[in-house]
């Protein structure tokens, strides 16, 4: 297995890689809207984040060789399910027409009091 960080991103704060990725499988840890490069945490509505956190994804893929068509699933966790319909739209905007298996998963706070956090697998064929 093999640890994927980001170049030129600031050091991850706890004890997990970016992403592992095992043969063609990319496992993508979860992401918050904080901007790998810089560390500022995005603090705007959830339009925002869920962009930022899009970003951040698109980042690692692009580190483990991939790209967003290589998305297979998704699972995306929001503060409050009232988000779904902008999620959705900011989802759709990056992907366009690839369409991932996803979860869209209301739940109560998350770190830091974001919004949203997004996990992600990928293949990446040979």
């Amino acid at each position: 297995m093999e640890f994927i960080y980001i170049d030129g991103a600031k050091e991850v704060q706890g004890h997990y890689a970016p992403a592992t990725k095992a043969g063609n499988l990319i496992c993508i840890s979860g992401q918050l809207p904080i901007n790998p490069y810089t560390g500022e945490k995005c603090i705007d509505g959830i339009k925002e984040q869920t962009q930022q956190v899009l970003l951040n994804i698109d980042a690692v893929l692009k580190a483990a060789g991939a790209n967003k068509n290589d998305v297979m699933k998704m699972t995306i966790y929001i503060a409050d399910i009232s988000y779904w319909s902008e999620v959705n739209e900011m989802y759709a905007k990056f992907f366009g027409e690839h369409k991932p298996a996803r979860a869209i998963v209301p739940t109560t706070d998350l770190h830091y009091g974001f919004q949203i956090e997004i996990e992600a697998i990928a293949y990446k064929e040979s």
